[in-house]
């Protein structure tokens, strides 16, 4: 099996997230795999070579939640450095934080995500959000 590149990285890697509201509620997925595993954030990951950051998007919407997605505009960025304990570089993402709207579909936890569901805004604070997605709902709802 080749090494992960992403893990020790020469360079950081882009990423995309989306922030999809409806009703009030905002689509959240608990991550399954490192970094950030266990903890709540938008849907997102890779953008892959040749791929528009918007198919990006939407793509990886649909691979973790099962649901499809219209891009409305992107709303923020966040950066995600992990260091070991020797200070050393383990993981790099910069990542376009997008708006988006369902079109369809009901969440369904897949690909990378250990859950996926919506949440009222009242059940925030009980979960463990990434930082950046803490920071970025507390700017309300950009739609």
């Amino acid at each position: 099996m080749a090494a992960d590149a992403r893990h020790y990285p020469d360079r950081p890697y882009l990423g995309v997230s989306v922030a999809v509201w409806r009703d009030g509620e905002i689509l959240l997925v608990r991550r399954g795999l490192a970094p950030l595993a266990g903890f709540w954030s938008f849907p997102g990951g890779g953008v892959g070579l040749g791929e528009r950051l918007e198919d990006a998007a939407r793509r990886e919407v649909r691979e973790e939640t099962g649901i499809d997605v219209a891009i409305v505009r992107p709303i923020d960025h966040a950066e995600i450095i992990v260091r070991d304990g020797d200070g050393r570089v383990e993981r790099h993402y910069v990542l376009i934080v997008f708006a988006g709207r369902p079109t369809s579909g009901e969440p369904q936890a897949a690909d990378d995500a250990a859950e996926a569901r919506w949440v009222a805004p009242e059940e925030l604070a009980r979960l463990n959000l990434t930082e950046d997605t803490r920071r970025i709902l507390a700017a309300g709802n950009p739609l």
